[in-house]
This record gives C-alpha cells, structure tokens and sequence, in this order.
C-alpha cells in the first residue's frame, strides 16, 4: 500500500525509448477470455454493438429537436416549456447514471444496456401522446433516467478492450456516435415531420429504438473483467513487458499488483453469452455497489482533475443545448423561413464537424499523447492529451459568433448552417477529451470518476437549458451568444491549468485514490 501511495495515479510509462515500443497498459493477463486478449477483430465487433446502442438512444432521445416549432403549433405547449423538458431529460441523463453506473460495475455492462434500451421505448410511446407541459416534463424525465446508460458506461466499455495509447480513439468515435446520433435525428426528423407530422418523427425514434434492443441482445457481449493489475503501479521485481512489436519479451516497469493470473476463463458457448447477467469470481459485493451509488458525489471534494473535466464537459454540451435550443425557431423564422425538412438537413453540418471533431481528439489526440510521452523518456502524462484543446477553442468561438450574430445580421444561411458544425465540432471535441482525461488520471476508478464527469455535465447542461430563453429575452440573440462565445473560448482555455499543474493535482488525490481501488479489491483474490 506504501508503494501505491508513493505514486502519481495516471503518469505511466508508456513509450520503451530504447525500442520505441508501446508498453501496454493495462497489462493483459494470461486469460485468453481477458478482453484485452482479444483478437482485433472482437474487440471491433465488441464496440460497434456499444456504438449501436448509443445510436439508437441517441436518436430516440434527440428526434424532437428540429421539430419543436411543429410540437409547440399542435400541442399548445410553448417552446419554453418544450426546452425545459428537455433540460430535464439531460438533468436525469445525469443523474440516473448513479443507479446504473454501479449495477453494470458489479454486475456487468450487457445487461445494463439491454435494459436501457428496452425500458426505453416506454416513455418515447408515451412522447406520441403528450397534450400539457406536465406530461411533456414525465416522460422526458423517465426517458433520462432509463437512458442514462448512454452516459457512462460506453467510456468503461471502451476501457475494457482496449489500451491506454488506444483509449481516445476508441472514446473519440464514442462522442461522434453520441453527438452524431443527435445530429442525424433531428435531420431524418424534418424530412419525417414534413411529409406526416412530428409524431411520425417520434414513431420513427422509437422504431429505430426497438431494432437496436433486438440487435445488441443478440450481438453485445460482456466486456466486463476483473484483473490483477494497476496502471503505473510497479513490482520491485519486472515483469515481462508487452509491446506492440508482439515479437520478444523484455523486462520493463509494467505495472501489476499482487500475482498474475494463471487461471483461465472457460470459453462460454453463444447461447451462454446471451444471458443479461454474469456472476464472475472477484466482483465487488452488493455493499460496495450501494456505496459506489454515492461515492461519486464525494470524489468531487477530493478529486479536481476529475470535477474540471465534469466542469470542461457540461460547458462543452452547455452550448450544444445552445445552439439546439434556437435552431427550429431561427431557421424556421424570418428572414430564413426553412420547412421542417429543410431545417432538418441543416443538421448535416454539425454531423460532418462531429466527425471531423471525433478524428482530431480521438486518432490526432492518441498521436500526441505518444509524441509528447516520447519527448517526456517515455512517460505519459494524461495532460497530454489536452494540448489539442487549443485548436477546439478558437474554432468554437468563431462558430457562435457565426451562427447567431450571423443570423441577427441575416446573412446567408449556409454561413451561420457552418457556424452550428463549428459549434459541434467544439463540444465533439471538448466532450472526448474530457472523458479521455478523467479516465487516464484515474483508471482504477474510473466507473465512478464517469459518474461524477456526466453528473456535473448534465447538471450544468441542464441548468442552461433552463435559463437559455429568459436570458435571450432579457438581453436579445447578439448579446447572449456574444457573451456564450467567450464563455466558450474562457472555459476550454481552462485547460491550461491542468496542463501545468494537473500532475501536483493528481499527487493530492493519490492517498484518497488508492483507498478507493482498495476498497474495490477482493478478499483473497489479490
């Protein structure tokens, strides 16, 4: 215990500078049902059934968004009440993950996001059906909660079956799913609405839910392992090191706790696989589930690095609520006048600069992570990462002047369409680095480091959901969205700060982090 406390959570060493290999880290155990060990090709299938499901959540949960003037000229509902609910709907996106999140811990990732998706289809029914504000409210708040899934647990998954130097592409792709999903619903959505009205829009989003139910039941597997080993933790005795050249062992500091594994996992036939829930040897107890189901809250006091990337997150999704929030009624209003199909397709720029933002801080990220842990003898430090933060800034920056000011000024709609990609690209961009980070610096506990990440994000998204409209109208469009950009480029420069003394940051936390991983260990299994 001495020695874990000596060391600083989430600086590894990464690059053998000698060879220029890539330690791997996690160190994969002997289990070829290790899902580490698993060939590439699984490791694909693994996540593009990860993937599935946030599109399919992802498109029920966002379908509304280009036809909330439709929603508001049939219902009655205002715009304002239809923008709250959906601020609601994220609020509890939030905080259901502190259900969730510990269920698919303990138990298992499969099972957790079935059943999310499957509840699901429940309130998005009940969506077809609203008539008052009070009902519009219900099922957005059902629909977060037993959507909350979406949230946290794709990032664990991820985490599972692949390496430290693969992690922000894997996530990268994860936030492009997850923001591109929102970018396609609502564009599907115009053209739906305008042939046969927004509630063939939802029936779409519920449909598209129920296929991915059936798809990840039959395709999803458990990523879920419990390993012996800790990242950047090092025996005095080496251990054989893994490198990518996969071509001979030699001795290097890859970190392990305790003894490595020697026993195997009985490779499980397909009907087996499909069973929602596993009981695997060394899970933590039903106790340490309850107490993981508010523990996150407590991180917040002890843990900065991971409350600054909540807080670099929920200003991120903060502006896409934004943008979101104003776009149906800009489009649709003077001098545009876009039909619901129209200002659907609008949607088509963000979806492209969701992609583009995805490659940058997911491949480009990985890519100067391992530069600058060259540069460093071989260690990584998670503020790596950060650096390309810079570019993200100045670009969402320029996207809000873009897209609202531009509007206020009625200049070309295809400028201020950009200006909304620009925006995505940003929150793309900021959302994946974020969850990069917070699982770099503390990957041990990095199941409840998301739940706090996704909490304090929600809360802030929802908070400015709720507050977007009065504060339009108290100081008009150009105002508001003048101060959102520098507030933009103000919050993602913040970076800077963890890039300097993020490391001191982490030393802090490192005695109440190594309780926690302890508290998460076994008896009698390491």
């Amino acid at each position: 215990m001495s020695q874990q406390q000596d060391r600083v959570p989430g600086t590894i060493h990464l690059v053998n500078t000698n060879a220029h290999d890539i330690v791997l880290h996690p160190q994969p155990s002997s289990d070829p049902e290790d899902p580490l060990n698993w060939s590439l090709k699984r490791k694909r299938w693994a996540a593009s059934m990860v993937y599935i499901y946030l599109l399919g959540i992802g498109i029920a949960t966002t379908v509304q968004y280009s036809v909330i003037s439709n929603i508001s000229d049939e219902t009655g509902i205002s715009v304002a009440d239809l923008d709250t609910g959906t601020g609601l709907m994220f609020l509890f996106l939030g905080w259901g993950c502190l259900i969730w999140q510990p269920i698919a811990l303990v138990f298992g990732r499969r099972g957790v996001l079935i059943l999310s998706s499957l509840l699901s289809i429940g309130p998005m029914v009940w969506t077809v059906y609203s008539h008052s504000p009070g009902v519009w409210y219900l099922h957005r708040i059902l629909l977060g909660v037993l959507a909350a899934p979406c949230e946290s647990l794709p990032e664990i998954a991820m985490a599972d079956i692949c390496f430290a130097h693969e992690r922000g592409l894997y996530i990268g792709i994860y936030a492009l799913f997850l923001f591109g999903s929102n970018a396609i619903a609502p564009l599907l959505a115009g053209f739906i609405t305008h042939g046969l009205g927004w509630r063939a829009a939802i029936w779409f989003g519920t449909i598209v839910l129920a296929c991915t139910t059936v798809v990840i039941f039959f395709g999803l597997e458990e990523t879920m392992y419990f390993r012996q080993t800790v990242e950047g933790i090092e025996e005095e005795d080496s251990v054989a090191e893994n490198s990518l050249a996969g071509e001979k062992e030699e001795k290097s500091p890859v970190p392990r706790i305790g003894t490595p594994a020697t026993t195997t996992t009985e490779p499980q036939k397909y009907v087996q696989k499909l069973k929602l829930f596993r009981n695997m040897a060394g899970r933590p107890s039903v106790k340490q589930m309850l107490v993981m189901m508010y523990r996150p809250l407590v991180i917040f006091l002890y843990f900065p690095n991971i409350s600054s990337a909540g807080f670099l997150y929920g200003s991120n999704l903060s502006w896409y609520l934004v943008v979101n929030g104003t776009m149906s009624a800009v489009l649709s209003g003077e001098p545009y006048n876009f039909a619901a199909n129209m200002a659907g397709l609008a949607y088509v720029s963000p979806l492209i600069r969701s992609f583009v933002g995805a490659i940058w801080t997911g491949w480009v990220g990985d890519k100067v992570a391992l530069y600058l842990a060259r540069r460093n003898g071989g260690i990584r430090e998670p503020e790596h990462r950060l650096w390309i933060l810079i570019g993200s800034a100045l670009i969402g920056a320029a996207g809000f002047l873009l897209w609202r000011v531009g509007a206020a000024r009625q200049i070309n709609s295809v400028a201020i369409i950009v200006g909304t990609g620009m925006v995505m690209a940003t929150v793309t961009a900021g959302g994946s680095v974020a969850l990069a980070y917070g699982v770099d610096c503390f990957k041990e506990i990095s199941g409840e480091a998301m739940m706090l990440i996704i909490v304090i994000r929600n809360t802030i998204g929802f908070g400015f959901s709720y507050g977007i409209t009065p504060w339009l109208n108290a100081q008009g469009y150009v105002k508001t969205f003048v101060a959102v950009a520098m507030l933009s480029l103000g919050f993602t420069l913040t970076f800077l700060i963890f890039v300097f003394w993020g490391k001191s940051l982490r030393r802090t936390s490192a005695k109440k982090h190594w309780q926690y991983v302890q508290t998460l260990v076994v008896p009698g299994k390491h």
